[in-house]
């Protein structure tokens, strides 16, 4: 139905937890489009959408108001857009649809370092109530071998300045991001960078290579040593050690995870790494997802 209104830019991404919303794509691209491990946007060249025309496709969707409840903003970091647009944006889409509960959206730090506190807390009062950040790491090394273009500082600060303004927040650890080399690191620095954060919402996805793996280091400005499965969890299992949270719901269960995790950090911590240690201690006996089931 929505696909007859509305004609995507392809390829279209969106978080797993948006699956019931509208999907509203107001740039098309990533605006960064230069991570080492990311290749969800380089087929397109990033441009920011004719304002009339998300408008049009707005009002196009106003029959079906009721049934809107939630609104997704794409592509890779909508709030790349001016506080002004987005302004516009967000007022046209309650004037349109009464029933709107949330709006949400991918953004980058330096997206949210440009808006003032002022500016993030008039969106999050118009429905901007989630923030989906890929943080991938919290160490500075490795932020700058996969050309992130962020540090520890600025992911840190910008996403504790949207949940000061009233902005849930959604972040996203890459496990096996540094291979062998910077796992350690790895997982210490950003447990600590999320532990900073603070988020409602934290998880995981394992590292992935859709154009083989020799692509991947061509772009990786270091030593990359690929963990394999055992690894990966054991990664997983430093990586939460160090957590420590209130409240923050946690999930490992997207499809490039080989162990699936779920639980409310830090009151499931114990129980996560019992999981954890189970595995890696008999891996003979691990109820692993099957390599044909990751990616689908």
């Amino acid at each position: 139905m929505i696909s007859d209104i509305i004609q995507y830019s392809e390829p279209l991404f969106r978080p797993p937890s948006e699956a019931r919303s509208l999907i509203l794509q107001t740039t098309i691209g990533c605006s960064w489009n230069n991570c080492s491990f990311c290749e969800m946007y380089t087929s397109k060249k990033f441009r920011v959408r004719n304002e009339s025309d998300v408008f049009q496709e707005i009002q196009r969707l106003s029959p079906y108001s009721d049934y809107i409840r939630k609104v997704f903003l794409a592509d890779g970091n909508a709030l790349v857009l001016s506080y002004d647009k987005m302004m516009r944006i967000l007022n046209k889409l309650n004037n349109t649809f009464p029933k709107l509960s949330r709006i949400s959206v991918y953004a980058s730090p330096r997206d949210l370092e440009k808006k003032s506190v002022t500016e993030l807390e008039e969106m999050a009062n118009a429905g901007l109530k989630l923030i989906y950040t890929g943080i991938e790491t919290g160490d500075d090394e490795l932020l700058q071998v996969v050309n992130k273009g962020e540090t520890y500082h600025s992911t840190v600060s910008s996403l504790q300045k949207a949940g000061n303004s009233g902005m849930k927040l959604s972040v996203m650890i890459l496990n096996g991001l540094g291979g062998k080399v910077y796992s350690e690191q790895h997982a210490i620095n950003s447990a600590r960078a999320v532990n900073e954060i603070k988020p409602e919402y934290l998880s995981t996805l394992v590292l992935s290579y859709p154009y083989g793996i020799e692509h991947f280091r061509s772009r990786f400005n270091g030593d990359f040593i690929e963990l394999n499965k055992m690894e990966l969890i054991s990664e997983m299992g430093d990586f939460i050690s160090e957590l420590q949270l209130d409240n923050t719901i946690f999930r490992s269960d997207h499809a490039s995870n080989y162990l699936v995790l779920k639980g409310i950090l830090n009151r499931d911590k114990s129980k996560l790494l019992e999981d954890i240690n189970r595995v890696t201690s008999d891996p003979d006996q691990a109820n692993l997802r099957p390599e044909y089931l990751r990616g689908l």
